[in-house]
């Protein structure tokens, strides 16, 4: 695991340095993360954790409130959701 550290930068995987919430509410990945080699396989490391299916519970949010999903799709896929975190959550 030390290998992996030393391999990739210190952001590597954290979701609010790599794709953060910008002032319109909408996740930006940074100029300076395009850049990076790591870009890929950094976003999706940050968005396997339960920080990521936090994300995606946002996307539903936002998918429901503009009419794409009905009330039962966003209870249904956020109960899906809420499962999956707490999985994760439980060592």
């Amino acid at each position: 695991m030390n290998d992996i550290k030393e391999k990739y930068p210190d952001c590597f995987g954290q979701l609010e340095k790599v794709f953060p919430k910008g002032p319109d509410d909408l996740r930006n990945t940074p100029e300076t993360c395009l850049e990076c080699a790591y870009k890929t396989a950094c976003l999706r490391s940050a968005m396997e954790g339960s920080d990521g299916l936090k994300v995606r519970e946002e996307i539903v949010d936002r998918a429901y409130r503009s009419g794409i999903l009905s009330f039962f799709q966003r209870w249904s896929q956020k109960k899906d959701l809420q499962q999956k975190l707490n999985k994760k959550m439980k060592p």
